[in-house]
């Protein structure tokens, strides 16, 4: 299969952080995934295309975190502390590439580079959306446990960080088994506004993977029950309020994922969620999955996507998947 790059030309300095670069990613098209063809079905979603990635910028790769403003832009975070937007296209309704992509830094409450690795692990993000239009992004951070949230310019992230309070115990942790996924409940969920909050590897309780809600009347903690040989690394909320909870393995050098749905009203503080398996994978067809980002589509098709960090090594790949609901 050919590979289809795009080079892209920045926006108008007016409307970019200084230390933003237009940079150039090749994306090659996946067109099946565990023998399921595009528009066939595989666990409970039909396959919807997908991508492999390369960028040439140095800077391009260890995406952990993913979400939407519409129906096509996206923004991301990557492990060293960088924000990456742009828009992922279509052909013919199958992932096609992305396109208008920036990468800039995440910065300090300072507005400041973050200094190191201790401090710019940043693992998920999530568009925080204020009167009725994509506002900020919600950023999580393992090592330096915390949640900052950062302005939109023109859609694109910004400036300094603001830290929004998080439980004591959370903050306590100072581990890479930390804050690995952040979603934010749309207005269908019974908990509408409220940041769910996932731990990648740390118990509170045993046989579940602690969790907390940061919301005004939803605020408190719960569990995600644990799926043998798999951690969370990230969630999102379909529109109709139900929760999607991305979740990677490894053993034996190859790498598995799962996607659970957990319905919208068992999303609340002192819950157990655990939810339906609506997708699996293991093998050459998947690789390290940390991130999961939901759209609607312009005719009101709900799209999953999932990506995968490829660690900056040579032997893993920047894998782009999509997925649809059956009608």
């Amino acid at each position: 299969m050919v590979a289809i790059t795009l080079v892209l030309a920045a926006e108008p300095a007016s409307a970019q952080s200084p230390s933003a670069e237009a940079i150039a990613v090749s994306a090659r098209p996946i067109t099946s995934f565990r023998n399921a063809a595009i528009g066939e079905q595989v666990g409970s979603l039909i396959f919807a295309g997908g991508l492999e990635l390369t960028g040439a910028h140095p800077d391009f790769g260890g995406i952990s975190g993913l979400a939407f403003r519409d129906a096509a832009r996206f923004v991301m975070v990557t492990d060293q502390g960088r924000f990456l937007s742009g828009s992922l296209d279509l052909a013919d309704g199958a992932s096609a590439g992305l396109s208008g992509v920036e990468i800039d830094v995440v910065r300090n409450s300072s507005g400041n580079p973050l200094p190191n690795k201790f401090s710019s692990d940043s693992e998920a993000i999530e568009v925080v959306v204020r009167n009725g239009g994509p506002d900020a992004v919600r950023v999580g951070f393992e090592n330096l446990a915390r949640i900052a949230e950062f302005d939109l310019l023109d859609g694109r992230p910004f400036g300094a960080a603001r830290e929004i309070a998080i439980p004591q115990w959370l903050t306590d942790l100072r581990t890479n088994e930390s804050i690995e996924s952040v979603c934010i409940a749309p207005p269908a969920s019974p908990i509408a506004g409220s940041t769910l909050i996932i731990a990648e590897a740390h118990a509170r309780t045993a046989g579940q993977w602690a969790a907390t809600l940061l919301g005004n009347r939803d605020r408190g903690d719960l569990g995600l029950a644990m799926a043998p040989g798999l951690n969370p690394t990230d969630c999102a909320f379909l529109p109709n309020g139900d929760l999607l909870v991305l979740e990677r393995g490894l053993a034996f050098l190859a790498f598995s994922m799962q996607i659970r749905r957990i319905p919208a009203n068992e999303v609340r503080p002192d819950a157990t969620l655990d939810g339906e398996i609506i997708l699996s994978g293991s093998g050459s067809a998947v690789d390290n999955f940390e991130a999961l980002g939901v759209r609607t589509l312009p005719d009101g098709q709900t799209r999953v996507t999932i990506v995968s960090d490829d660690n900056f090594n040579s032997f893993q790949r920047t894998l782009l998947l999509e997925f649809s609901f059956p009608d």
